[in-house]
């Protein structure tokens, strides 16, 4: 889930922790260990973190950031937090675990978890910073989960090349095994308990194919400003020029999933 903030930040390098150039989300995060690196766009801070990986992070931020700002159409700046530990990132992000996450939306920023951002490929790295990115710079409050997690990953996977049954493959295989839920997936699906990486793994893939089939069927455009319309007016109104409802877009989206997975 980073930021949309415009720093103020010296030619000759990064600044230090706590100085007044630095958006608040970057001050006062540690209290020693801290290193601040700048991309082209991005500025990432990273506690007892090697300037390597944060480097690494901020190239992925900025490419992040251009796949954001093309579908928005929103000028994306993104601060990135680095901490040291799973349970390091939990802490700052406010929450008890994050168990099967690279990353997560904390306000204006995203928090990495390093641990499970270290064993993904450099296309997952990408995907993960721009599905979170995609949290800070849309917004999230009033999307259902569906949307709000489909739509992200809708962004995350437009330019990766990766073909559906390669991106979504724990729902393949559940598809293929003639099994499909009969909903798009709730609150509860995305809960981060540890307790089913499998079912969290497919919500996420069934969100993102709703989303996919809204774009395949109406437009990007559509889909953004449907995104938009949800969250001011309500899931129901936004579909409602679509000639859908919660109802009928299920029914569409499970053919749309079966027939991916063909």
């Amino acid at each position: 889930m980073s930021c949309l903030l415009l720093l103020a930040v010296p030619a000759g390098g990064a600044p230090a922790v706590g100085s007044p150039v630095l958006p608040p989300e970057l001050r006062s995060l540690w209290p020693d260990g801290v290193v601040v690196r700048r991309g082209a766009r991005s500025t990432v801070a990273g506690h007892r973190t090697p300037p390597s990986v944060l480097d690494e992070v901020a190239r992925h931020a900025d490419t992040a950031a251009q796949r954001v700002s093309g579908v928005l159409g929103t000028s994306v700046r993104p601060l990135v937090v680095v901490p040291a530990s799973a349970r390091e990132a939990a802490d700052l992000a406010g929450v008890a675990r994050l168990d099967g996450l690279a990353a997560v939306a904390d306000g204006g920023r995203v928090i990495v978890v390093p641990e499970a951002y270290a064993m993904l490929n450099l296309t997952g790295k990408s995907v993960v910073l721009t599905h979170e990115l995609t949290h800070v710079a849309a917004g999230t409050d009033g999307v259902p989960p569906w949307l709000r997690e489909g739509f992200a990953d809708y962004v995350g996977y437009r330019d990766a090349g990766l073909p559906v049954p390669v991106a979504a493959a724990e729902l393949a295989a559940e598809v293929r095994a003639g099994r499909l839920q009969k909903a798009l997936p709730g609150p509860e699906a995305f809960a981060v308990d540890g307790r089913d990486p499998g079912r969290l793994a497919r919500a996420y893939q069934e969100a993102w194919l709703a989303c996919r089939f809204l774009a395949d069927r109406f437009g990007e455009r559509t889909l953004v400003r449907l995104y938009r319309d949800a969250r001011t007016a309500g899931v129901d109104r936004a579909l409602a020029p679509l000639g859908l409802s919660v109802a009928t877009l299920t029914a569409r989206w499970r053919a749309y999933v079966r027939h991916q997975f063909a």
